[in-house]
């Protein structure tokens, strides 16, 4: 019955889907969240029953060869090097051979795939080029991002540098923030206790000690103003000091028995000012008291421990020890003025006493003495005593004369030439306080006394010119010389010449003229006479010296009347330093001993013209005519002085006989280009195509004819006369320019370009043909392009200035910066780019800077036109009346002729009679503002 009711219970208990299969679809554990797993015993074994056998135990030799071949097959066919689209990267059939006809297929498909790279290529480097740059705008670098702030961090001040806060300090950030009050209580029994003998406990709040009372801020901590009050700690120490004074004061009679002020004043003496380590101290105490005991006569260790002792804040022990040092050494100066150094002044004035007692021949005992003394007359005492001990003594003599008045100056000074006779300086001072006559006297006596001392003969010189006898002064420098060669003294020209510009500088003229003319020829070998006497003429313009380099060129001229370059210096030197008489009066003198040179004709008739004389101008090109019947310079000069004062028909006159005489290329081209100013133009084609038919390799007649043809509205005449005129001048540079920009006026830019390509190519590494086709894709709106031709630009020619100066503004503002400093490592002395830089600065409004790179660049190059209108642009937007005046006289100084804009100006034929500064004018009102 039992067995029964157990197996209805197991029956009862068993699950309804035991033994029956399983739905379909159904995974074991799912529903709870588990994942079903595979292993090898549920997929069988690798290899069917029916394979081939792998020859496991096949001999070594062969399972290895096989091993091989199947690692081979394994590189090539391995899963890593498969592709869905063009499968195995591997080779297939390597073990094949490779024969002629597989080396044709893979040429045939090299050659096909190339075809179909190229199709393509420049859309897609455009593209990338697009993105690339796209992606540089959306996303910039960190490092462009900030170049700026960079660069800016050099004006931050070492204030605000301690100011910034380490990055993740924060532990101290509460002590740090100024707002934080932080107070500090003190016990009621500091306020209750009676600080100064009185009944109350209140504090006067505007000493140090109102900080002590609870609530106020303590002195030291940090304040609600953040800053640390020492004036207040030091208020408050002495308030203390003064309390424990009063305390220790007798109550009875009112006098203290300690003194208050000396007593602080030796605490603040006592203050150590030596911050290093105490032991060192030590050791140097120990080892400078060695030296004292072993050798106690030596003054520098006394003067060395006393130091110490000072540094260390001991001043009472240094005063001992220097003491102690005086008593061992009696006569050791050093010691004496270290004493009285160290001692308060009244002590001192003691202490210096006691030493003039002991060594009274010390010179700078005495001088230390009479610096003591602060009224003047017990100084003029000291030095009295003094000099009765050391009459011989010029520092001594010298700082009792500077105490006195002029009179007993003198007679001070009467007596100190006695004593010390060989003093230059006391002779001189001397005579100077005399009269003319006891001067001379004085000088005369001086002389004999020291013969060899070229100051009191060219003194005696200044002395009989400033007085009229200037006959005299000649004399004087000749008997100087014989004097000094007599007493075996070497004559030094150097010397001599620095004594000349110093007499030139006092105003004595002809004491310096006589001196150059005395000394110039001494040291000289023949053959170097007129190198030396030019290096020493502009020595002493370097100097300021204008009336030296007079005397040496006059000299100079005596010598070598025959000399153009002589005569041509020194009409430079007179016509930048000199008057325009000075100057035409040498000039007549020039031509008179150089008939032949025609710049110094020209350079006179010149100095007429520009004075408005021109009767007189023409007076003297007529000489130079007579003197140079063919000369090219003087006719085309007579030419150019009718023109421009409006004498047409006489130039034309002058041009038909010049033509007929000396028919030369610039003879030719003023002709048309006079013709040409005055719009008589069929009259200037003519005479230009007579010309180009006898001088066809004169590039300027070419362009001067395809302009006018232009200006004409002859556009196809004008292009071939250029093509016509690159054939015969095929190196001239502005001829491809006209050529081309032609071309692109027309809207043929493919013409341009191919013209300034074939400029290149007949030209190479000329940078103008590269700027100029730059600035031809720049103006059609091929940026790329031109930035493209740019870099290549540089490639072939890498000194280039004017390339760099176009490739800084090419650049974008951030970029700017990097590329100037790129273009000034390569040209760091070329106009161009020092021009280029200043325009960089004047668009950051860096003006300062602007104006000191502006004034470099017409420094180093002042015939750049260009860098004149742009400082002048500047100056008139952010400078004074007197920069603008001044940048303008500077220009018309230098009268500047080439740059792209000022030749631009100059050269156009509508403006062919501005001078400097229309032209400036001109050109500022063409340029425009950096930016």
């Amino acid at each position: 019955m039992s067995n029964i009711t157990a197996a209805v219970i197991a029956n009862r208990n068993k699950k309804h889907f035991l033994g029956v299969p399983a739905p379909l679809g159904y995974v074991a554990g799912v529903g709870r969240g588990a994942t079903g797993f595979t292993t090898r015993s549920d997929i069988g074994p690798a290899r069917d029953a029916n394979d081939v056998s792998d020859d496991r135990h096949a001999p070594p030799a062969t399972k290895r060869k096989k091993k091989d071949e199947e690692e081979e097959e394994d590189e090539d066919l391995n899963d890593s090097n498969y592709d869905e689209f063009s499968g195995y990267s591997g080779s297939l059939f390597s073990k094949d051979p490779y024969d002629k006809d597989d080396e044709e297929a893979d040429a045939i498909y090299d050659s096909i795939d190339k075809r179909m790279d190229e199709k393509r290529k420049e859309y897609r480097d455009r593209r990338l080029r697009e993105d690339l740059e796209r992606y540089r705008q959306e996303r910039p670098k960190i490092q462009q991002q900030f170049s700026d702030l960079k660069r800016s961090l050099a004006s931050v001040t070492s204030e605000e540098w301690s100011t910034i806060p380490e990055v993740g300090d924060s532990r101290n950030r509460k002590q740090r923030n100024p707002r934080a009050e932080k107070f500090t209580p003190l016990p009621d029994s500091l306020i209750s206790r009676n600080l100064g003998g009185e009944s109350s406990s209140t504090l006067d709040p505007s000493s140090g000690l109102a900080s002590m009372v609870p609530g106020v801020a303590t002195p030291g901590m940090l304040t609600p103003t953040g800053d640390l009050d020492l004036r207040k700690i030091g208020q408050a120490r002495n308030t203390l000091m003064n309390v424990k004074l009063s305390q220790v004061s007798d109550s009875v009679t009112g006098q203290t028995v300690v003194d208050p002020k000396g007593y602080l004043t030796d605490l603040q003496s006592m203050i150590p000012t030596y911050g290093g380590d105490i032991n060192d101290i030590k050791k140097a105490r120990l080892l400078l008291k060695s030296v004292r005991e072993t050798n106690p006569n030596h003054p520098p260790a006394w003067i060395a421990s006393a130091r110490l002792e000072e540094v260390t804040g001991k001043v009472q022990m240094a005063r001992n020890l220097i003491m102690r040092g005086c008593e061992m050494n009696i006569q050791s100066e050093d010691l004496w003025l270290e004493a009285a150094r160290l001692q308060p002044p009244d002590t001192a004035k003691a202490v210096i006493a006691q030493a003039a007692r002991h060594i009274p021949t010390s010179v700078r005992i005495w001088i230390k003495a009479a610096d003591l003394e602060s009224e003047t007359k017990a100084k003029r005492r000291v030095f009295r005593k003094a000099l009765e001990h050391i009459p011989n003594s010029v520092r001594l003599w010298k700082a009792a004369v500077e105490l006195e008045n002029p009179d007993d100056a003198r007679i001070l000074l009467s007596r100190a030439v006695e004593c010390c006779n060989t003093s230059v300086e006391l002779w001189l001072a001397l005579a100077r306080l005399e009269t003319y006559e006891n001067a001379r006297k004085v000088l005369n006596k001086a002389r004999e006394n020291i013969p060899t001392d070229r100051q009191i003969w060219t003194t005696a010189a200044k002395l009989e010119e400033a007085n009229g006898n200037i006959y005299m002064v000649e004399k004087i420098i000749d008997r100087s010389l014989n004097s000094m060669t007599i007493n075996g003294v070497e004559i030094n020209r150097d010397q001599w010449f620095q004594e000349a510009i110093e007499a030139e500088k006092s105003g004595a003229v002809n004491c310096c003229q006589s001196i150059v003319k005395a000394v110039i020829g001494i040291g000289v070998e023949e053959e170097d006479r007129k190198q030396t006497w030019i290096d020493d003429a502009e020595f002493c313009a370097k100097e300021n010296a204008f009336e030296c380099a007079r005397a040496v060129y006059a000299h100079a001229l005596q010598i070598f009347p025959s000399k153009k370059s002589i005569w041509l210096r020194a009409a430079y030197f007179e016509k930048n330093h000199g008057t325009r008489e000075s100057l035409e009066a040498l000039l007549q003198r020039a031509v008179a001993h150089c008939p032949k040179s025609e710049i110094l004709w020209l350079m006179g008739a010149k100095s007429k013209w520009m004075a408005g004389d021109v009767p007189a101008a023409r007076g003297i090109l007529s000489l130079a005519f007579q003197a140079n019947p063919n000369s090219e310079d003087i006719w085309l000069a007579a030419v150019k002085l009718e023109s421009e004062n409006s004498e047409y028909e006489r130039a034309r006159r002058l041009l038909a006989k010049a033509r007929g005489s000396a028919p030369t290329p610039r003879v030719m081209m003023k002709s048309a280009r006079l013709e040409w100013a005055l719009e008589k133009f069929d009259e200037a084609l003519r005479l230009l195509e007579e010309a180009v038919e006898v001088f066809p390799d004169f590039p300027k007649l070419w362009m001067m004819k395809g302009q006018i043809e232009e200006q004409q509205r002859r556009t196809d005449d004008a292009a071939a006369t250029y093509t016509l005129g690159l054939k015969k001048c095929p190196t001239s540079i502005p001829l491809w320019i006209l050529s081309a920009n032609l071309e692109e006026r027309k809207g043929v830019l493919t013409k341009a370009r191919s013209i300034l390509e074939r400029g290149r190519l007949r030209n190479p590494k000329v940078a103008v043909l590269w700027l100029e086709a730059i600035r031809v894709e720049l103006r059609a709106g091929l940026k790329e392009i031109a930035s493209t031709m740019m870099a290549r630009a540089l490639q072939e020619c890498p000194n280039a200035g004017e390339l760099w100066a176009e490739a800084i503004f090419m650049e974008t503002k951030p970029q700017r910066k990097t590329k100037s400093v790129d273009a000034l490592k390569k040209c760091e002395h070329d106009p161009h780019v020092l021009l280029a830089v200043s325009k960089l600065f004047w668009s950051e409004h860096k003006f300062s800077k602007c104006r000191d790179w502006f004034n470099r660049t017409v420094k180093i190059d002042p015939d750049l036109g260009d860098a004149w209108a742009y400082f002048y642009k500047f100056e008139l937007l952010h400078g004074t009346e007197a920069q603008q005046q001044e940048v303008l006289d500077r220009c018309i100084s230098a009268e500047p002729t080439h740059g792209e804009s000022w030749c631009r100006v100059s050269k156009n034929i509508q403006n062919w009679q501005f001078k400097t500064p229309e032209v400036l004018r001109a050109v500022v009102r063409e340029l425009s503002i950096p930016i």
